[in-house]
């Protein structure tokens, strides 16, 4: 078998991005360079790599195995590159993917922390949702990745061998509202309140739902306006455009003019704040990013 350094990054950013356009737009290539590429990993390797399917590309089992080499080949070529540059005050990098909330909730305090104590950390950071990072996990391109899960809380991820994951922290979901209106000078609501109400709700698809609408919900909710962009959405809320489902953890960064509701009538809606990396022993630096989101 022969496979080039750039059919194997092509292998790598497909199981990342599960299409073959997304691969083209992320390094950089037209997509019939993507498909050229494709094409000879498969006649190299003489068996079938990815599967087409409606909503995009997987890998199968052969594909899947041959990413587990391509991502030991890639990162061994990455050091390799490091150490020609000299050991000297060298960064030691680790690449973090973090869901769209948690940014606001972990970060700050979590970068500070590390800026203070192990500077020579050079943390790069990616926003995305749960199942889209999972898939940069397998894929070699995150080390760390922090998800939020709902009960049993498992990441979606059936692939073998099964991630390491390690618990942040649990947060109960609430409802963001206007502190005008309906529900002005309130620290609870009940379900039934909610039915009818005018609510804010990221875009979302079966593959990768999204924060926004309370938890069954009887009947179908009249959703006013779709933001994928958390200050977006609670800038509307704040401007009394309608509610939306923040966990409770988020408190401390809602802007003024929005206030948490409490849901009764309902079980507690728990949200899981999860860390997970490919199974083996971490990097040292990961371990120490780690213990500064848990600390956060």
């Amino acid at each position: 078998m022969d496979f080039s350094t750039t059919a194997l990054r092509v292998l790598r950013q497909v199981a990342e991005s599960g299409s073959f356009t997304a691969a083209a737009a992320r390094l950089g290539y037209t997509q019939s360079a993507i498909s050229r590429q494709a094409a000879a990993l498969e006649r190299g390797a003489g068996t079938k790599l990815f599967e087409r399917h409606f909503d995009g590309v997987r890998l199968t089992p052969a594909g899947l195995t041959l990413l587990r080499h391509a991502r030991t080949i890639l990162a061994c070529l990455d050091e390799a590159a490091q150490d020609l540059t000299g050991p000297a005050s060298r960064p030691e990098p680790v690449r973090l993917g973090i869901f769209p909330s948690g940014g606001a909730l972990l970060l700050p305090a979590a970068l500070t922390s590390l800026a203070a104590s192990d500077p020579r950390i050079a943390v790069t950071t990616r926003e995305g949702t749960t199942p889209s990072l999972i898939r940069s996990l397998r894929a070699g391109s995150l080390d760390l990745a922090v998800l939020t899960s709902r009960p049993p809380h498992r990441p979606s991820d059936g692939e073998s061998p099964r991630l390491h994951v390690e618990t942040i922290a649990d947060t109960e979901l609430c409802v963001a509202a206007p502190t005008t209106g309906v529900f002005a000078g309130r620290t609870a609501v009940r379900t039934g309140e909610l039915v009818d109400a005018p609510w804010i709700a990221s875009p979302s698809s079966g593959a990768e739902p999204l924060l926004g609408v309370w938890p069954g919900l009887p009947g179908r909710p009249r959703v006013v306006h779709t933001a994928r962009d958390w200050l977006t959405k609670l800038r509307l809320v704040a401007a009394g455009c309608g509610v939306t489902t923040v966990p409770r953890l988020m408190g401390p960064v809602l802007p003024p003019g929005v206030s948490l509701l409490h849901v009764e009538g309902a079980p507690p809606e728990v949200r899981r704040i999860l860390a997970a990396r490919l199974p083996g022993p971490p990097p040292p630096a990961v371990t120490t990013v780690l213990h500064a989101l848990t600390a956060a």
